[in-house]
C-alpha cells in the first residue's frame, strides 16, 4: 500500500498531478481543494495517498490533509460512489462543509456538486450520518446550533429569499437567539 509520497512536483493538469519521487514519476488525482494548495512546479511536496487497484487500472489519489483522505475513504465505501464522484464531492465542498451538510441533513448543499442528483445526495446523507464523528478524525458540527440555523435558513427560503441572502443573514445572527427571534433578526438584517 502506498500511504504517502514526498517528491518534486513535476506537472499540474487539474485534477491530475505528476510527482517525481527519486526518479520515479507518480500520477495522482487530487481534489481541487488539494490542487489549490500545491506549490509551484519544481517545489517539493508531500501528499497522503489512497491506492486503488482494479482489474483494468492501478490509481493513486493524493490529499493535502488526513481529514480529506478520511472523508474520501468514507465516501467511496458508499454503494454507487466511486473515487471520481468522491473527488467531485471534495472538490465542491470542504470537509467542514460536508460534515456540516451531513450534520444538518442539507441535501441542497450536496446537489450543488456536479454529478450529484437529489437521490444520490439523500443516499449520501443517510449513509454518512454518524460517520463524521470524533472517531473518524473529521470535525463535527454543533448540531443543536446548526439545527436552529437550519430552521431559520429554511424559513428565509420559504419567504422567498435566495440561498446567498439566507447565508449572509445567518452570519450576522447572535448565537444565543432562538428560531423565532432569529427569523426576525435575519429579516431585519436583510431589509436594511
Amino acid at each position: 500500500m502506498i500511504g504517502k509520497l514526498t517528491g518534486t512536483l513535476w506537472e499540474k493538469n487539474p485534477p491530475q498531478i505528476l510527482l517525481d519521487c527519486q526518479g520515479v514519476g507518480y500520477e495522482l488525482d487530487v481534489p481541487m481543494s488539494t490542487f489549490y494548495k500545491l506549490p509551484q512546479i519544481g517545489a517539493e511536496v508531500s501528499l497522503l495517498t489512497h491506492f486503488v487497484v482494479r482489474e483494468d487500472a492501478q490509481l493513486l489519489y493524493g490529499f493535502a490533509s488526513a481529514t480529506e483522505r478520511t472523508a474520501f475513504r468514507q465516501l467511496i465505501k458508499i454503494s454507487g460512489i466511486g473515487p471520481r464522484m468522491a473527488l467531485a464531492v471534495l472538490s465542491g465542498l470542504s470537509v467542514d462543509e460536508l460534515a456540516q451538510a451531513i450534520g444538518t441533513q442539507e441535501a441542497a448543499r450536496l446537489i450543488k456538486v456536479p454529478g450529484i442528483g437529489k437521490k444520490t445526495a439523500e443516499r449520501l446523507l443517510l449513509e454518512l450520518k454518524g460517520k463524521f464523528g470524533p472517531d473518524s478524525g473529521l470535525r463535527t458540527v454543533d448540531v443543536a446550533r446548526s439545527g436552529v440555523q437550519n430552521d431559520i435558513e429554511q424559513a428565509l427560503l420559504a419567504l422567498g429569499y435566495s440561498d446567498k441572502d439566507a447565508a449572509l443573514a445567518l452570519k450576522t445572527l447572535p448565537p444565543e437567539l432562538g428560531v423565532s427571534d432569529g427569523i426576525k433578526w435575519a429579516i431585519k438584517a436583510l431589509t436594511r
